[in-house]
């Protein structure tokens, strides 16, 4: 895939573990509908922009990835961009210490991190950024133009 076409791809990034696997990538691939739906309902038409669903340590992995608008799902213990990103991240929204919203409240820099104590918080959590910020963040999303290097998919 050429730089230009991967400049409107948004990656949801989750755990590698097999409770990642298990809990957090169907929340993943939601996640993901959840996008499709919004770009389908939108006026972005030929901008639209493709969501794709990978690993985290594929996500560290890969330097061009990580210059793209990226949304880590899952907590700190299961995820390790989550992890990376704890400190390095606003609190956008934080709810009883159960679940967290992490992400620039003024979207200069595309990086949100989803998650809950548990799967069930983390759910609710995902739900809460859906109705709340995912318009705004795709929105911003649209007009982003990453400085990508290389031009073929690293797939």
């Amino acid at each position: 895939m050429a730089a230009g076409q991967r400049s409107k791809m948004l990656l949801i990034v989750t755990g590698s573990s097999l409770r990642a696997e298990e809990m957090d990538r169907p929340l993943a691939y939601y996640l993901k509908q959840q996008v499709e739906q919004s770009m389908a309902a939108s006026a972005a038409g030929a901008d639209s922009i493709q969501a794709r669903v990978v690993a985290d340590f594929r996500w560290l992995n890969d330097e061009n990835w990580q210059k793209l608008p990226t949304i880590s799902l899952g907590g700190p213990g299961v995820n390790a961009l989550a992890h990376r990103w704890l400190e390095d991240v606003a609190v956008t929204l934080a709810v009883d210490e159960q679940y967290y919203i992490q992400m620039d409240p003024d979207l200069n820099n595309l990086r949100a991190s989803i998650w809950g104590m548990d799967n069930p918080t983390t759910q609710i959590a995902v739900s809460a950024f859906v109705q709340r910020y995912l318009s705004r963040f795709l929105d911003r999303c649209l007009t982003y133009t990453p400085d990508l290097t290389e031009s073929e998919d690293s797939d």
